[in-house]
């Protein structure tokens, strides 16, 4: 496993939405979304409930396809029509309910899908040594690679969930993590905004989250989605809890220079 250098690519958008739109029927759930994505830097998407957030990253991972609009990634039109596409690109995409196998080991949860095999037999020493690296890689520390995941933290799990999201398969260029803080206790909260924060040096990062203390203390910038359109683009070291939760309830309207 190649993990990539720390280079700096700001100002040169790994991925850009242009014109996206996307309805439900009657229901209008993205309308027009200008937006652009940077290497190496962490981005709040936030909004109230309703305001097109799961399905913009729906959008983006494969698990719906825009009605209108374009993406391009790395500066090229791509069609993402399906979780494969979205992979293939390196976009990984980590939900909230962490799909993981409570009663199997953390290595097997690693690599569940993407086993090693050789002649037929799993090659086990070879996917330790690899779990191991993608672990120490995110400074987590955990007692056995051979004990239940069930027994784990909350951001243990969150580590193992994020490794194999991440780290296993297509090198990762862009990831989603959606609502990671969702239901955790303060402790394992701040565990997760560490990984976040050893993420964000490294990849492109979406931090989904209706939390604003988390979303200003690891984003650099911040989307507000309203009723389905991009309400403001903001940078986080300018920006103010008022002004965000005006935006957030369309009371206000400001779109950056970085959209």
């Amino acid at each position: 496993m190649n993990l990539p250098e720390n280079h700096d690519q700001k100002r040169k958008p790994i991925l850009s939405i242009r014109g996206g739109s996307k309805r439900f029927g009657g229901i209008q759930a993205l309308d027009d979304i200008d937006l652009d994505i940077y290497g190496n830097e962490i981005l709040a998407l936030l909004g109230d409930n309703g305001a097109g957030k799961s399905t913009l990253i729906k959008a983006l991972s494969g698990a719906h396809i825009l009605d209108e609009g374009e993406i391009l990634f790395e500066g090229k039109k791509v069609n993402i029509s399906k979780p494969e596409d979205a992979h293939n690109l390196g976009i990984k995409t980590v939900y909230q309910d962490l799909a993981l196998f409570g009663i199997l080991d953390v290595t097997t949860n690693l690599f569940a899908g993407s086993e090693y095999t050789r002649w037929g037999f799993l090659q086990k020493k070879k996917m330790d040594k690899e779990a191991q690296t993608v672990l120490s890689h995110l400074k987590t520390t955990i007692k056995s690679l051979h004990q239940e995941v069930r027994s784990l933290s909350g951001g243990q799990q969150h580590s193992v969930a994020i490794g194999r999201g991440v780290f296993i398969g297509h090198e990762p260029k862009l990831i989603i993590m959606d609502e990671p803080t969702a239901g955790l206790g303060v402790k394992q909260s701040r565990e997760v905004l560490r990984l976040l924060k050893e993420l964000g040096q490294n990849f492109a990062v979406i931090f989904i989250t209706h939390n604003l203390e988390y979303a200003f203390e690891v984003a650099q910038r911040t989307v507000v989605l309203c009723s389905g359109r991009v309400a403001g683009v903001l940078d986080m070291a300018e920006a103010n809890h008022n002004q965000i939760v005006s935006l957030m309830m369309g009371v206000d309207q400001v779109v950056g220079e970085n959209v």
